[in-house]
């Protein structure tokens, strides 16, 4: 595999003062590793962008500072972009020992067809999609690539388990742990909820049809009873 290179200088302004890099095409990044002097740098913008897209954060970058004799050892660590995720605002680059190990989340990539899913009503249900491992940097593959060719049957899986990696590789997750099963599509049917028949309001009685609404009686004149007394 072609071995990737990127320039970089050493940066003086810090802080705010970034953005008059940014317009000058200048990407600001930071380089820092375990036991080892951190610098403030500075790269081309579109040499930068060309690099992180060949070497995503699994790949490691022969980083030649200007001024420095030997180049520098180093992986992606982190990528700021703005808001819309289009301009590059700032890297981190992680500075290595090729002879100590390190650990790292390697992407997984299925690749294949999978003769089970030609049968309708069924999906692939995806486990974890970064396999964590432990090696020495030079070791460290840019990608698991999982043949999903080999799923045949409904509800056939593939896990930690069955991936052939190198000897020298340690996978540091549970080897049960799932990858990507076969299953079918599980539809929810919504229960239409019955409605009630309207009921009669409690209180409110019917009249017949015909029949005589009850009037009020007209209230008794005291003062005629009181002459038939005299």
């Amino acid at each position: 595999m072609e071995e990737l290179k990127l320039a970089a200088e050493k940066r003086d302004l810090l802080g705010k003062k970034n953005r008059f890099l940014r317009r000058r095409g200048i990407t600001p990044a930071h380089l820092f590793g375990h036991s080892l002097e951190s610098l403030s740098l500075q790269c081309d913008t579109t040499e930068l962008k060309r690099v992180i897209a060949h070497a995503g954060e699994t790949r490691l970058i022969s980083l030649e500072v200007h001024g420095e004799k030997e180049p520098k050892r180093v992986f992606v660590r982190e990528i700021q972009r703005d808001a819309l995720g289009k301009h590059l605002l700032h890297v981190d680059f992680y500075q290595i020992r090729m002879g100590e190990k390190m650990t790292m989340d390697v992407p997984i990539v299925l690749t294949g067809e999978a003769p089970a899913m030609k049968t309708k009503g069924r999906m692939l249900s995806r486990g974890i999609t970064e396999l964590p491992i432990e090696c020495l940097p030079d070791k460290v593959p840019p990608q698991i690539e999982i043949d999903i060719s080999t799923l045949e049957e409904l509800e056939q899986a593939i896990q930690v388990k069955d991936i052939v990696l190198d000897p020298d590789i340690t996978v540091q997750v549970d080897p049960e742990q799932l990858i990507v099963k076969v299953t079918e599509v599980m539809i929810e049917v919504e229960e239409v909820p019955e409605v009630p028949e309207e009921e009669e309001v409690e209180g409110e009685e019917e009249v017949e049809e015909g029949a005589e609404k009850p009037t009020a009686e007209a209230p008794e004149d005291k003062s005629e009873k009181q002459e038939e007394k005299e």
